[in-house]
């Protein structure tokens, strides 16, 4: 028996600075927690990680997508392209506690595009 092929997993430079923004945010928060809590998300990203290497459609249909208004159609049209750039015909997202993760992915590559805190309306992408 062979086992599947895993998926090439990439941050894109927008999500590292995402990633950035958190951790200023969480220090800006609560200083003398925001190190163990930065930590906690650095461990469940790398827990995403493994697994959307061996199961890259594993979050869900991305929510946005669906969107009614016309600046939220025109925003999923803008990061829909940036994934058809790369040659990443899915998105979807991955829920880590408080925190969710847009990702592009094909069957063989996996590429995380933004984070957002659940109470940030929409995602930061450039």
């Amino acid at each position: 028996m062979t086992l599947p092929q895993r998926a090439r997993v990439e941050a894109a430079p927008n999500f590292l600075a995402n990633l950035d923004d958190a951790r200023r945010f969480l220090r800006d928060q609560d200083e003398t927690t925001a190190q163990a809590r930065f930590g906690k998300l650095r461990g469940d990203l790398r827990e995403m990680v493994a697994v959307l290497a061996w199961t890259p459609a594993g979050g869900r249909p991305a929510r946005f997508l669906s969107a009614r208004s016309a600046q939220a159609r025109l925003r999923a049209a803008r990061i829909q392209a940036l994934a058809a750039e790369a040659g990443l015909p899915y998105l979807r997202e991955y829920v880590i506690g408080r925190y969710i993760v847009l990702y592009a992915h094909s069957a063989t590559e996996v590429v995380l595009l933004a984070l957002k805190h659940e109470r940030q309306l929409g995602y930061s992408v450039t």
